[in-house]
């Protein structure tokens, strides 16, 4: 989950915000991160009391609640896996020298991720990305202590974060874009049960409900910090220059790069260039197994397909068929709109943002239904911050829609 949350949300979006605003929307991502902290969390939560997924859950809600999840997941699978995959392929021509066109690069990208996935060489690959996100981590903290240590022009950041330029029309729409994703969609409670249950498969173990939240909160709160460091290190360096961030995903890589030289070092660049790579190919990975994993999973809940098999010996071919589909689908999208790189993730971003409010709602009636044993329910405190993330989820979407009826 964590290798998820830190791709496009961080890199991308914290770092425009941090350029684009100075300082002023770092007390909004963190609120956001806090507000859907609770959704999140009932993934895993879910799992582990229940030895269900929560896509399993939805339908014993009833068939409208399962349609309401397909229906978002659907609409968002295949502009979510091309944004992720854009930022990827950006980097990997940056890394690797590549001039070639993004829909090449971005075509490389995906076929690497079908390899490994096709593969199923699973255990290795999460060892690597557990390394590489501690050395981003650190790298990352390192750089804002460098940044901060520089003499940083404060007067620009200051003029960048003018709090009347966030009530623009290009300030509310930003806003949304940067909350879409922050510190990841929602989609991932669901993603999150199905990889829970796949561990136990693994282990052979499913965790206690206390095991699975604690290993959530570890990774939720890296992830929030890092989130945090991403947009300081925009304002510390970037802060009254955005003018100049790039529009393309191979520009805007070489600036992030150029981000954690500028505070380290040259001696730096090889490093920060693997561990942005790594990242975003991970997030990559992540999302384009989690979403044929959910359709898989939607296809034999619906009763569309015969569910004799169990799901570890499930046909293989149900899986690698969706993996294809989306795949081919997020090329389609960035062959046509790669070279809009901002803009697809804006927009991608903001979908995410407007779906937000129905998963949210959805996952805090399965996690206070009859089914959840009593035991495991969510507690006071965790139902109100629940309640509280879902009336600011449901404002900001009125507020989006009121903009954009005046």
């Amino acid at each position: 989950m964590a290798g998820a949350a830190v791709g496009v949300s961080h890199l991308v979006q914290s770092t425009r915000a941090g350029a684009e605003y100075g300082l002023s929307l770092l007390g909004l991502v963190l609120l956001a991160c806090l507000l859907k902290y609770p959704f999140l969390e009932f993934g895993p939560r879910y799992a582990a009391a229940t030895g269900e997924s929560m896509i399993a859950g939805y339908k014993r809600l009833g068939d409208w609640a399962l349609a309401l999840f397909t229906l978002i997941t659907l609409a968002t699978a295949f502009i979510i896996l091309a944004g992720v995959t854009l930022v990827t392929a950006g980097l990997t021509g940056v890394l690797f020298g590549l001039d070639y066109p993004i829909s090449l690069l971005s075509a490389l990208v995906l076929g690497g991720c079908m390899v490994l996935l096709a593969v199923g060489r699973f255990r290795g690959l999460d060892l690597i990305m557990k390394l590489i996100m501690m050395v981003l981590s650190l790298s990352t903290l390192a750089a804002v202590v460098f940044a901060l240590g520089a003499q940083p022009d404060w007067e620009a950041i200051q003029g960048a974060g003018r709090v009347d330029a966030l009530w623009s029309a290009a300030g509310l729409a930003f806003i949304l874009a940067l909350l879409g994703w922050m510190p990841i969609p929602l989609d991932v409670a669901a993603w999150h049960s199905l990889w829970t249950l796949e561990r136990a498969r693994q282990t052979e173990h499913l965790p206690s409900v206390r095991a699975a939240v604690i290993d959530f909160r570890i990774g939720f709160v890296g992830a929030t910090v890092l989130a945090a460091l991403f947009l300081v290190l925009g304002a510390l360096i970037m802060a009254g220059q955005a003018q100049n961030i790039p529009g393309s995903s191979v520009g805007f890589a070489a600036l992030l790069i150029d981000l954690y030289t500028a505070s380290l070092g040259d001696w730096s660049r090889p490093l920060i260039a693997v561990a942005a790579w790594t990242t975003m190919f991970s997030t990559t990975l992540a999302v384009a197994d989690a979403y044929p994993r959910a359709i898989k999973e939607l296809i034999e809940i619906s009763g569309a397909a015969d569910t004799g098999d169990t799901t570890a010996n499930l046909p293989r071919s149900r899986y690698l068929s969706a993996l294809t589909l989306l795949s081919i689908g997020a090329l389609v999208i960035i062959h046509f709109f790669g070279d809009r790189f901002t803009g697809l993730i804006d927009f991608a971003t903001t979908v995410s943002f407007l779906a937000a409010p129905i998963l949210a709602w959805l996952s805090l009636k399965l996690v206070t239904g009859p089914h959840m044993p009593e035991a495991h329910r969510p507690g006071k405190g965790l139902l109100a911050l629940a309640w509280s993330g879902l009336i600011f989820l449901i404002a900001f979407c009125l507020v989006w829609g009121a903009w954009h009826l005046v």
